[in-house]
């Protein structure tokens, strides 16, 4: 298979209940190879300044993550420090420090330009095309995006959306985006503009797929305590990507597997900080909850 992921790798600082962490390895390229790696190599296409731990460099470098596409370049990497309360269904953001990564310019080594899976994480539409533009011939290629982008740049994500086979979204921007009052209706919305599927994460109530045949949706897997949800929806979609990618197919059939498959990589990232519960899971790991999911969600027929 050959799966590439163009996204942030960052420095985070974290508060939750449970505790806090300072300078985590974190950002959505980081957290999203990490699950993918479960079940085959990633391509990483990305930037770290030069104060980017060399220790970190090595824990990536342990699983099969490519980082021939991971820039260096003089600054900082990019930070993030948040915070979370209650539930903790969304992060309070205290400080965003965009670093090296305000001026980055994705650049594909040729050898990733073949890439059949191609993951764009969390960024501008403008550098979503900028990567498109540089891998031709992708089977399937999926984006993620922000409210941020969605306020200041609706007609650029819109613009993006007959180039993807999909988009990957949480249902308040969902709604956002598509300004539809549910989601099956905020689903079709997105397909009826290029897309062939849609995917909406719902946090702990699970996620809703909008594919060639129509809906699936999917509870989320049970925890008594989250300790840390920094990188889940990431580690979601790798999971799901990775799986489909080590079918090498794209079946309404994968596309449902590949949900179930990222919400098992989703549930291990958030019992520990940072990408800790992700890093030394094995494809029997997964197997073995999933298996358990599955029993959780079985219905005798009567």
């Amino acid at each position: 298979m050959s799966l590439l992921v163009v996204g942030s790798v960052a420095l985070d600082d974290v508060e939750t209940p449970y505790g806090a962490r300072r300078s985590e390895l974190g950002g959505s390229a980081v957290y999203f190879s990490f699950a993918a790696a479960c079940f085959g190599p990633v391509r990483l296409v990305g930037v770290v300044g030069s104060d980017f731990p060399a220790e970190y460099l090595e824990r990536l470098a342990r699983r099969p993550i490519d980082l021939a596409g991971l820039q260096r370049a003089q600054g900082r990497t990019f930070r993030w420090h948040g915070a979370y309360e209650g539930r903790m269904e969304q992060a309070r953001t205290l400080a965003v420090s965009l670093n090296v990564l305000g001026g980055f310019t994705p650049r594909v080594p040729p050898a990733y330009a073949n890439s059949s899976y191609v993951f764009l994480a969390n960024a501008s539409p403008g550098t979503h095309v900028q990567v498109l533009d540089q891998v031709a011939g992708a089977r399937f290629v999926l984006a993620d995006t922000m409210n941020y982008y969605i306020e200041n740049e609706r007609d650029a994500v819109l613009g993006l959306l007959p180039r993807l086979d999909g988009l990957i979204l949480n249902d308040v921007e969902a709604l956002q985006l598509t300004e539809q009052p549910n989601l099956l209706a905020a689903a079709r919305w997105v397909c009826e503009r290029g897309p062939s599927c849609c995917i909406i994460k719902k946090g702990e109530h699970g996620s809703l797929l909008r594919g060639p045949d129509g809906v699936f949706v999917l509870p989320g897997f049970p925890h008594e305590a989250v300790v840390d949800p920094t990188g889940a929806g990431d580690a979601f979609a790798g999971g799901m990507m990775g799986y489909m990618a080590s079918r090498d197919e794209v079946t309404p059939d994968t596309l449902k597997r590949g949900l179930a498959y990222g919400t098992i990589t989703a549930s291990f990232a958030i019992e520990q900080f940072g990408p800790a519960g992700l890093e030394s899971l094995t494809g029997e790991g997964v197997e073995q909850r999933l298996a358990d999911f599955l029993r959780l969600t079985h219905l005798s027929a009567p």
